[in-house]
């Protein structure tokens, strides 16, 4: 009885202290993401008062650049990234340096009109702020890893103004397949602390519900997961773009100032020669295909490129925003070729399993779904998210992440390192792709004709 009661009051212990510690990050969290976002307006405000404003991104990439290469490397690229890895690496320890200049560098990022999101960066001054806290309690490696998994999750959470699958999302991309149920408390905890500051100091989140769900049949239930393939296929494309594009200008032997304002001059030519809309965080054209409005046919392509030029030069921002704007006019383009007349619905459920796919967050991305539209489009959102989770197979827009499930009983790996390190054995398992398939059917054919 005696040893019941001390367990007892062990865990009773343990709530109390993570929620405090969580709580305390949630504010911080909530503070700073919104310190970042109003800045963001105004400074977008600036920039927008002249009409020709992104001519400047060549030289506005180049000050991004410098001044992330001077001051923090650490915060160069998509900030979810660097977190992975610093979770994964370093036991989260993150410098606090990072806070200040991912801010500064993405405002002028996505201020000058370069194609990136918002969230990366929200996220990792969130894991900043709270690894700097644990710092300051002089915390031990394994509590201070947790509190800067739960500066991820309040990162998504405020950004986005969805508490529970901001803290869903923190906890499942770092690890492909597993759920970390030790941290899920504190992340609830620090996303709807997070969340609510966030509104109080009046950051808004416009969620559109979903005008109309078509109800579940099996032609309904089909083009779900024909969705999800098309989705998890363009998610694949989407990865490739950016792995290419940063192989492309690591190899360029060029200064990085170079680099960025080459990078800035062929972002000009995109809005320039074909339309603006690729430029910046793209939320007007996420919003008007969420309204049922048609986009162009190649929208999601020129985002792809956009955003891997913007990053792979040497811009800062995050990749979830683009997610979103590519997988909207995929859904959007899905409706449009099957002649569907629910286009909002569609760019909708496209738009979370684009999510799905190219993050290896299918339940978040549901539970998003849910937050955003209604809870009515569960169960086709369901779907589509986890087919184009399955279709991206090990491949991930977080190269960090390490693998804790096998998608495919057909192709062995080893567990528990991380995805990056499994593209060579992916490409060579073409027993089951679908040329080793081809390749196949080929020698049965010509051996049965002999």
């Amino acid at each position: 009885m005696l040893r019941k009661s001390i367990e007892q009051l062990t865990l009773l212990a343990s709530v109390i202290k993570w929620t405090c510690y969580a709580s305390i990050v949630g504010v911080l969290v909530g503070i700073g993401t919104g310190v970042f976002l109003r800045t963001l307006a105004w400074t977008s405000g600036q920039f927008a008062r002249y009409p020709n404003y992104y001519l400047l991104l060549p030289v506005t990439l180049v000050v991004c650049s410098t001044l992330v290469s001077k001051l923090a490397p650490e915060a160069a690229g998509h900030g979810t990234e660097k977190v992975i890895e610093a979770v994964h690496q370093r036991m989260g320890k993150i410098p606090l340096m990072v806070v200040p200049v991912k801010l500064i560098a993405t405002v002028i990022t996505l201020a000058g009109g370069g194609s990136a999101g918002k969230e990366g960066p929200c996220a990792q001054i969130g894991a900043g702020l709270a690894s700097a806290f644990g710092g300051l309690l002089r915390l031990e490696d394994v509590d201070r890893r947790k509190l800067v998994i739960c500066g991820i999750s309040a990162g998504f959470a405020t950004v986005f103004g969805t508490p529970i699958a901001g803290a869903l999302f923190g906890v499942e991309v770092l690890v492909l397949g597993q759920m970390m149920y030790d941290v899920l408390f504190p992340s609830f905890v620090a996303g709807i602390i997070g969340f609510h500051v966030a509104s109080l100091l009046g950051v808004s989140y416009p969620h559109v519900a979903a005008r109309v769900i078509p109800p579940v049949t099996g032609w309904s239930f089909a083009e779900m997961v024909m969705l999800g393939i098309w989705c998890g296929l363009i998610a694949l494309v989407f990865i490739e773009f950016m792995k290419v594009c940063n192989r492309l200008f690591e190899r360029l032997h060029w200064p990085l100032a170079a680099k960025a304002f080459l990078g800035g001059g062929l972002l000009v030519l995109i809005g320039k020669g074909i339309s603006t809309r690729y430029l910046g965080l793209g939320l007007d054209t996420i919003e008007a295909g969420l309204r049922g409005a048609l986009l162009p046919a190649a929208a999601s392509f020129m985002k792809a490129i956009a955003t891997a030029i913007t990053l792979g030069s040497g811009g800062s921002g995050g990749v979830v925003t683009p997610i979103f704007f590519i997988g909207t006019a995929a859904g959007n383009l899905f409706a449009n070729l099957f002649h569907e007349p629910l286009i909002a619905t569609f760019s909708s459920i496209g738009m979370v399993a684009l999510l799905a796919g190219a993050a290896n967050t299918p339940i978040a991305a549901c539970v998003m779904a849910m937050e955003l539209f209604g809870a009515g489009i569960a169960p086709h959102a369901a779907v589509a998210c986890m087919v184009s989770f399955l279709m991206v197979g090990y491949r991930s827009i977080y190269p960090s992440q390490l693998l804790g499930m096998q998608k495919s009983n057909s192709l062995t790996v080893e567990t528990g390192k991380p995805l990056a390190d499994f593209k060579r054995a992916v490409l060579n398992h073409r027993a089951t792709s679908f040329l080793g398939f081809i390749e196949k059917g080929i020698k049965r054919i010509r051996r049965d004709s002999q």
